[in-house]
């Protein structure tokens, strides 16, 4: 029997998230926890966590409706986060679901994002469901369903998109449930690899020889903005055992306002566990922005490469590189549990496939610059800095820095 939490303003949508509870309890083998996460005190039997008792129990009591509307979301959010994550802690639920409008949805979403772990079934069916969801799925794994219509009165399209996302949502967790009482922990070791489309050459090197020389299974996450933060979501959930973070690009857009940043936290996770932690300078050469038209005014001026339609990629400057070196290294220093178990490697040869000589993006100076603050900054401490003559897709670097990280982790 798999067990699926529903999440619901019932003093708002009652009708609509009564409609998908009933859809869901339809399907074979499932059992619907009903969680009413409204400002409003709504009394209805089929509410099996009512929101009054939703606040007393998993926070001080306060009424929601008494509080202004951002700080009543706030309190709802902490408490249906704690509390879904004591039924998830205690084993007792296999999926979650929610529908709702803009609010609903950022409320729900957040619950998702900090109670349940990556591979946890979660599922939202919203009217912002269709444009820039990045805000609201971030790192996760959450899946969205566009409501079409708005979630404000049943008709045959919304009842169609309902009945869809509950026979979704109850298939999701009855394979979920199934493969949990199977789970255990993996023998093989789990190594997560950072890439680009400009260090590509080198990753599928460094996975292939990781996964045919030892009992190792690589996790490759593209450079995005959120690739790089989900790496460290399952750092911080135990999930990887090693980290070769070979492409650090998101810290060059995060300087410099780029589409593809990364959160302020790049690089904590792993520094703060301990585990081998491998980081190298990849595509440290650019700032994403969209398509060309999209750039900054600010940046006209400056090298800039089409590298698709969609992807414009703008040259760092010296006092950019500079300032991701200092990151780096800031970083590393001040969160390094183990440096013993920390590398640093240069590939001085080019940082990327177009940072090579003759490439469009090749620029020693403003290199030499990045290589110079990790050179400074690391030196004196226990972090290991490799300085390498060839360019980071070189066969030779991805397998030598490949066999560094086995070395670390014990294979060699």
């Amino acid at each position: 029997m798999a067990n699926i939490v529903l999440l619901g303003t019932c003093d708002t949508k009652l009708d609509e998230i009564l409609y998908l509870r009933d859809e869901i309890l339809r399907e074979k083998s499932v059992e619907v926890v009903l969680i009413d996460v409204g400002r409003n005190e709504v009394a209805h039997a089929a509410i099996n966590i009512q929101s009054g008792e939703l606040r007393q129990r998993f926070g001080d009591g306060r009424i929601a409706s008494d509080l202004p509307r951002r700080e009543a979301i706030k309190v709802v959010t902490d408490c249906a986060t704690k509390a879904v994550k004591e039924l998830y802690d205690t084993g007792r639920i296999h999926g979650v679901v929610a529908a709702g409008g803009s609010g609903g949805t950022s409320l729900t979403a957040a619950v998702m994002r900090d109670a349940l772990p990556i591979g946890f079934p979660k599922l939202i069916v919203s009217t912002v469901a269709s444009g820039d969801t990045g805000g609201i799925v971030q790192e996760t794994d959450m899946a969205l369903m566009y409501s079409v219509v708005d979630i404000a009165g049943l008709n045959g399209v919304l009842r169609n998109v309902l009945s869809n996302a509950a026979a979704a949502i109850a298939g999701m967790a009855r394979s979920y449930a199934s493969r949990e009482e199977s789970r255990a922990k993996p023998s093989t070791k789990r190594v997560g690899i950072t890439m680009f489309g400009v260090t590509t050459p080198a990753v599928d090197a460094i996975r292939k020889h990781l996964e045919s020389q030892y009992d190792i299974e690589c996790y490759v996450f593209h450079a995005t903005g959120h690739g790089g933060k989900a790496m460290e979501r399952l750092v911080r959930e135990g999930r990887l055992d090693a980290v070769l973070d070979l492409t650090t690009t998101e810290i060059c857009d995060l300087h410099t306002g780029g589409v593809m940043s990364a959160a302020p936290d790049r690089l904590e996770a792993a520094a703060r566990t301990g585990i081998p932690n491998i980081i190298s300078l990849g595509a440290t050469d650019m700032t994403n922005f969209g398509p060309m038209g999209t750039v900054p005014e600010k940046y006209k001026d400056r090298k800039l490469y089409e590298h698709n339609p969609l992807v414009t990629l703008m040259r760092s400057s010296k006092e950019e590189c500079k300032q991701v070196g200092d990151f780096i290294v800031k970083k590393l220093v001040e969160h390094a549990k183990n440096p013993d178990m920390i590398e640093v490697w240069m590939p001085l040869g080019g940082v990327s496939m177009i940072a090579t000589a003759g490439g469009p993006f090749q620029d020693a100076s403003a290199d030499e610059v990045l290589f110079q603050t990790v050179r400074d900054g690391l030196s004196g401490t226990k972090i290991r800095v490799v300085e390498d003559a060839r360019a980071i897709n070189d066969p030779g670097f991805a397998r030598d820095i490949a066999e560094a990280l086995a070395q670390k982790m014990g294979f060699a």
